[in-house]
């Protein structure tokens, strides 16, 4: 197994090169900083281990640089321990608090690679899930949704708020199943995920020639959209440039494809969603005013799983079903002991670390009852 360790720090950097030369079966190559691992990662690497805190490029842009190309460890201090929940909310499997036994590590290790064995093996099958997209409801959500469920049948915009995890995208796709539009298009694009000089292209499109690599003419998201729902997840990462030619294309109802002269009408309905404090951008010119009120029309904040906690065990549980029969394990359930853990932690990535959590359990325990010690949740510190 092949392994990237990225530390700024040369005596811990050295510490874990040799305290790792006893393991055979890991092929380590260390890296001073997030930089120099971007070069120096290939294709053949298939875990990386990274500080949070390094000069340049810390860890958790790095992270965001891999784009979920690799499994990933964290280690990191309690100084950085908010940090390291920014990385759960990034999709990060595992993080260690330092300092750490060597042992933990290399368990760690071998948690990650069997999981990725599993994940790599297993056919995809369809997945089962309730019929609106949820697996349980709460009193909080039960207000939400009632919510959602007037705002679906209009046209109007929706702004969707809440931390990372809690679920905008299954909210956005509700919304549009349940409006007059659910027969057409429902098109995703996540603001974060796109380099900020390609954004435009992939939102409006261009014409062949428009710049260097435009070999031929391609549609937009807006045009792939057309007469239903185009959601602009991550919207505060929009570049600010940008934001002018999208309030132009919500007031004019029209776009222009990069390179062209010529408009194009368009008739879609715009979902957007962040985690960031929208007014705190405006306030130091990082996003347009007229653009935040155009967008906000209906505002949806979802709150956090730690305080929708009837809903804990539930998705759980059908996360649990769900990824059993993904890799064709047999029937199995969490213990009481499980369950009491499950309800203590405070969730701070929220649904998407329950189902990070969830599915490596089912992956890594032996039998058919899932215990505490399959769940890994107290080496994350965050009772």
């Amino acid at each position: 197994m092949k392994i990237a360790i990225v530390e700024d720090d040369i005596n811990m950097r050295k510490s874990l090169e040799i305290a790792m030369e006893d393991y055979k079966e890991f092929d380590i190559k260390t890296f001073k900083n997030a930089k120099d691992a971007l070069k120096g990662i290939d294709d053949s690497f298939e875990l990386v281990i990274t500080d949070i805190n390094m000069p340049g490029m810390d860890g958790i842009e790095f992270v965001k640089a891999l784009n979920g190309k690799y499994e990933v460890i964290i280690m990191t201090g309690n100084a950085t321990l908010q940090r390291a929940i920014e990385s759960i909310q990034l999709g990060v499997k595992d993080f260690l608090l330092k300092p750490f036994e060597i042992d933990t590590l290399i368990k760690a290790i071998k948690r990650a690679d069997e999981v990725s064995k599993v994940v790599k093996k297993a056919a995809p099958k369809a997945k089962a899930g309730s019929s609106n997209g949820f697996a349980a409801t709460s009193a909080a959500l039960s207000k939400l949704l009632c919510i959602t469920d007037k705002a679906a049948k209009t046209d109007a915009t929706v702004l969707l708020l809440g931390e990372s995890g809690v679920g905008k995208e299954v909210f956005a796709k509700y919304v549009h199943e349940n409006s007059q539009r659910v027969k057409k298009a429902f098109v995703a694009i996540n603001m974060a995920a796109i380099p900020d000089n390609l954004i435009e292209s992939e939102l409006f499109g261009y014409e062949k020639g428009a710049f260097t690599d435009a070999t031929e003419a391609k549609a937009g998201h807006f045009e792939n959209a057309n007469g239903g729902t185009l959601f602009l997840d991550e919207i505060a990462e929009m570049p600010y440039g940008v934001q002018a030619k999208l309030l132009r294309a919500l007031q004019e109802k029209e776009i222009r494809r990069l390179g062209s002269s010529k408009s194009i009408k368009i008739d879609i309905r715009i979902i957007s969603a962040t985690n960031a404090n929208l007014m705190e951008k405006i306030k130091n010119g990082e996003f347009r005013e007229d653009l935040y009120y155009r967008l906000n029309t209906i505002p949806l904040s979802i709150p956090p799983l730690r305080e929708r906690k009837e809903e804990i065990l539930p998705i759980a549980e059908n996360i649990l079903e769900q990824s059993c029969n993904e890799y064709g394990f047999c029937e199995k359930r969490f213990n009481e002991e499980a369950k009491e853990q499950l309800m203590l932690y405070t969730w701070p990535g929220n649904i998407r670390e329950l189902i990070s959590v969830v599915q490596r359990a089912a992956i890594l325990s032996d039998g058919d009852e899932i215990t505490p010690e399959n769940l890994f949740l107290e080496s994350r510190g965050l009772y």
